[in-house]
């Protein structure tokens, strides 16, 4: 198990300009957080790890719009149990999560949480692995990501602020060989 707090000062924090599609460089930052990583093997053949990081994010410098950092995610989590070196079969449950953000600077507006989950089944024997893969195994509907700024549609009369977001993938499966030299 390990545990690290951090403290990180930017001078300019880059922010994504929608309509423009780039990022472009912004007011000075500061984060502070922590991060504890967990690795624990009970049996030779069982691995459980849990990862989790806290993060509060904000602008250093005074503005009326408000010092919250759009985008900046405040809690992520990573888990997960595999299963190796049982006659050969492998298995993995894995889980990722990445909590709410603020998606404009005073933090009247946030974004969903993310959650997904994929699952791994397979078997290795000598130097072969073929193993069997499910994303998003729950066919979540989340967001991979979120923002919300200003934009305008042809025919409408005036910009619109509205999120916009790009969906998580659906349901994907893959079969995968591995061979090792």
């Amino acid at each position: 198990s390990t545990f690290s707090v951090f403290l990180l000062d930017l001078d300019s924090e880059l922010l994504f300009v929608g309509d423009a599609g780039i990022t472009e460089p912004s007011r000075p930052s500061r984060r502070v957080g922590f991060e504890w990583a967990n690795f624990y093997r009970p049996l030779p053949w069982l691995t459980l790890d849990l990862d989790y990081a806290r993060t509060k994010a904000r602008f250093k410098d005074s503005d009326p719009a408000g010092d919250h950092i759009p985008g900046a995610v405040e809690d992520v989590l990573a888990a997960g149990v595999s299963v190796e070196g049982l006659g050969g079969f492998l298995a993995a449950l894995r889980v990722r999560f990445f909590g709410p953000r603020d998606l404009v600077e005073d933090g009247s507006v946030r974004s969903d949480a993310t959650t997904l989950v994929s699952a791994r089944l397979g078997y290795e024997r000598d130097n072969v692995t073929v193993a069997f893969e499910v994303f998003n195994l729950f066919n979540a509907e989340d967001d991979d990501i979120a923002y919300f700024y200003e934009s305008q549609l042809p025919g409408e009369p005036a910009p619109v602020s509205d999120l916009h977001f790009h969906p998580v993938e659906p349901r994907a499966f893959r079969l995968g060989v591995t061979v090792r030299f």
